[in-house]
Formats: C-alpha cells, sequence, structure tokens
C-alpha cells in the first residue's frame, strides 16, 4: 500500500530528493516477493537484458566477490554493470559501469521512469534501486550484470532476473525474521537465486545439507 502524502519530485529534483520520496512509498522497508518489482519491470523493458547475468547471494562476502568478478571481467575487455549494497558514502556507489559509478543525472533519470512505469503499484527503496541499476545496464549495453542479492535470494528484487552463473559465499544466521532461524532454513533462501542447468558456485565445503537439496532439485551444476 502507497504512503499517502509524497510528493512526486519534480523535473530538476536531486538524488537527494528522489531518495527521500522513495522512502515514504510503502509501508514497509522490506516486503519480499516478485510480483511487483516484475510488474514495472515489464513495463519498462518487455523481456530479458540483453546482457549475461552473475548472481551473488550470501550472508558475508558478498561485496567482495561482486568487486572481484567486476576487476576480472573489465580487465578482460567486457562491459560490466555491477550493483551493490548498502553504499558506504555516495548511493551511486551501488551502481557501477565499467568500474564507474552511475552519474546523479543518469539516476534520477531512471528513477524518473520507474515513476511513470510504476503507476500505483508500491516499491520499496531497494526496489526502486535494483529496477534503476538494471534499466541503466539494459541502456548502456553492458555485456555482462553482476548483482548483489539484498536480503536472502528467492524472494531477493535482484532475483527476478535469470542468472546465467550465481555465487554463494556464505551461510550465516542473518535477517532470521525473514529468512528462518536456523541455517538450513536460511540456505534455502539463499539457493532461490539457482537456475536450472547453471553454475553454481559455493564458497565453502561445509554449506548446509540444504543448499546442495536445493541445487539437485533445481538441475543447477
Amino acid at each position: 500500500m502507497t504512503v499517502p502524502g509524497g510528493v512526486r519530485p519534480s523535473a530538476d529534483a536531486s538524488l537527494d530528493d528522489w531518495l527521500h520520496y522513495q522512502l515514504q512509498l510503502h509501508t514497509s522497508e522490506i516486503d519480499l516477493g516478485l510480483e511487483r518489482i516484475g510488474r514495472v519491470w515489464t513495463r519498462l523493458h518487455p523481456g530479458a537484458p540483453d546482457a549475461r547475468i552473475i548472481t551473488v547471494a550470501g550472508t558475508n562476502g558478498k561485496g567482495s566477490s561482486v568487486a572481484f568478478l567486476e576487476a576480472i571481467l573489465v580487465a578482460a575487455g567486457y562491459r560490466v554493470g555491477a550493483y551493490t549494497s548498502p553504499h558506504l558514502v555516495r548511493y551511486n556507489e551501488r551502481i557501477r559501469i565499467d568500474a564507474n559509478e552511475a552519474s546523479d543525472r543518469d539516476i534520477c533519470s531512471a528513477f524518473e521512469q520507474i515513476e511513470n512505469a510504476r503507476s500505483d503499484t508500491p516499491l520499496t527503496y531497494f526496489e526502486f534501486g535494483t529496477l534503476a541499476a538494471m534499466l541503466l545496464f539494459v541502456q548502456t549495453k553492458v555485456d555482462v550484470i553482476v548483482l548483489e542479492v539484498g536480503l536472502g535470494g528467492r524472494l531477493d528484487a535482484a532475483n527476478l532476473f535469470d542468472a546465467d552463473g550465481v555465487i554463494i559465499t556464505s551461510i550465516g544466521l542473518d535477517h532470521t525474521d525473514w529468512l528462518g532461524d536456523d541455517l538450513e532454513q536460511i540456505a534455502v533462501e539463499k539457493a532461490g537465486v539457482m537456475r536450472p542447468g547453471k553454475p553454481a558456485v559455493i564458497a565453502r565445503s561445509d554449506m548446509p545439507v540444504s543448499l546442495h537439496s536445493v541445487a539437485g532439485q533445481v538441475g543447477a551444476k
């Protein structure tokens, strides 16, 4: 449900204006699920992005894994879009193209397109950012997209996009209110980013049994 009272930013609004506006649009900071964001993405860009996608899930080590992948792929000559969260200093850190932060102008332009497309569909702050990143990656025609999962995996906004390969860095007790209160349950949520026939790289040999079970059920490599 949209929070009443949010005033759409003007055409010359700053990035901070847009971010403040997004915080007012949803009754919850977290609202896991792919139906709402999927509906808006279809209006923005029918069909899948024309790029290879690598999704990184896990408890610790996601950001560094994205950074290593980004550096490797850029050095190999690919155009790379990388999406991470949270940011340390500037929101722009979350969206990078060829290792360069997206500009305020480009992010605001993406936000405006999302606002036009969403109609009365409520989006969270994270969902807005995920859509903006993907929209900019599509518009700049990157070759590879590296996505960091925000929370969990199965119902996270990043999982709207089918990965060509995934990395699961570690499994720990995190966000138990949302993901479950033991490692086996949490592993099932994080394993939700796996896809049939696609490679899944896991960081440790002692991962929860349920992670391997899901991989087998899905048919991930």
